[in-house]
C-alpha cells in the first residue's frame, strides 16, 4: 500500500504540470514539414482465458465470447486496412497475465490497445459500457474495475509487480485511479465512437463510456479502451452474444469506430 501511495502521489504532481492535449504520440521536429500521423499498429486484447474463464451466464463463458468478438474484429481490419498491423495478445484459450497484455502493446509500439470483455451483475443489467483509464465516480465504476482487475490475485507475486496494489482495496483504487493516461483525450475520443456504433449502427442498449482504474489499461502507452460488450448474466444478452451474428455485429461496431478514429487523426496531421 505504501507504494501505491507514492505512486498516487507522483501521479498528482505528473497532472499538476502537464497539459492535455489530442495530439498523436509522434512529434514534429523542428523546421521539418508537417507530420503525416498514420496509425499503424493496434494491438486487441480478449479478456480472460486459460483458467481464468471470467464471468458467466447460462451456457456462455466472457473469456470465450471476447476471444470470438477479437477475432472477429482482427478479420474485419486485416482484410480492409492491410497498411495496418494488428497484434493479439491471445489468439487461444490461454491465461496472460495482466502486466503482459500492456507489454505486448508496449513492445510492439501500438497505435491503440483495444480489450474486449463481458459484464455480470442482476439478471435485469443490459447494455454496453466502453471504458477509459481515469477516475471512477461512483462506487458501480468502482465495482466494475475491482471484478475486472481481480484477475491478478490468480497472478505469482502480484503484489510484486502490481507495486503493492490490492485489488479488493477500495483505497487502492481510488489512489491508482490517478494514473490517468497521458492519452486520455484519445481514449475518449475512441471510446466515444465505439459508444456511437453500438446505440446507432448496432443497435444495442449503452450504458454509456466511463471511467475508472483498470490494471489491463494501466501500462499501456497508447490511447486504450475496455469494452464491456454485455451482461452474459442477462439471458437476452448472454442470448445475444454467444451467437455468431450477434458476435459479428459487435466487431462491426468497433471496427467502424476504428475505422473513423484513424481517419480523422490521420487527417487532422495531413499538409
Amino acid at each position: 500500500m505504501r507504494n501505491i501511495v507514492a505512486l498516487g502521489t507522483a501521479a498528482l504532481l505528473f497532472l499538476a504540470g502537464s497539459t492535455s492535449s489530442s495530439t498523436p504520440r509522434a512529434t514534429v521536429a523542428s523546421g521539418a514539414a508537417a507530420y503525416k500521423y498514420r496509425l499503424r499498429t493496434v494491438v486487441l486484447d480478449a479478456g480472460h482465458g486459460g483458467k481464468d474463464r471470467g464471468c458467466a451466464g447460462v451456457k456462455a463463458r466472457e473469456a470465450d465470447v471476447a476471444l470470438k468478438i477479437i477475432l472477429e474484429l482482427g478479420r474485419q481490419i486485416e482484410e480492409t486496412m492491410p497498411e495496418v498491423k494488428v497484434v493479439y495478445t491471445r489468439k487461444t484459450d490461454v491465461f496472460v497475465e495482466l502486466a503482459d497484455r500492456a507489454g505486448i502493446a508496449n513492445k510492439n509500439n501500438a497505435d491503440l490497445f483495444i480489450s474486449v470483455h463481458c459484464n455480470a451483475s442482476a439478471p435485469a443489467a443490459i447494455g454496453t459500457e466502453v471504458w477509459t483509464m481515469g477516475p471512477h465516480k461512483t462506487d458501480a465504476n468502482l465495482s466494475v474495475a475491482k471484478r475486472e482487475n481481480a484477475v491478478i490475485l490468480q497472478e505469482e507475486n502480484y503484489q510484486e509487480r502490481y507495486n503493492g496494489f490490492d485489488p479488493t482495496s477500495p483505497q487502492s483504487h481510488i489512489l491508482f485511479s490517478l494514473f490517468q493516461s497521458a492519452h486520455m483525450v484519445n481514449s475518449l475520443r475512441f471510446a466515444q465512437k465505439v459508444d456511437r456504433q453500438f446505440r446507432t449502427t448496432v443497435g444495442r442498449p449503452s450504458r454509456g463510456v466511463k471511467q475508472a482504474g483498470f490494471l489491463v489499461l494501466w501500462k499501456s502507452t497508447m490511447p486504450s479502451v475496455l469494452i464491456e460488450a454485455g451482461f452474459l448474466t442477462n439471458r437476452q444478452e448472454e442470448q445475444y452474444l454467444n451467437d455468431k451474428a450477434g458476435q459479428s455485429y459487435m466487431a462491426s461496431g468497433i471496427y467502424r469506430a476504428f475505422r473513423d478514429y484513424k481517419n480523422e487523426l490521420e487527417a487532422t496531421t495531413s499538409e
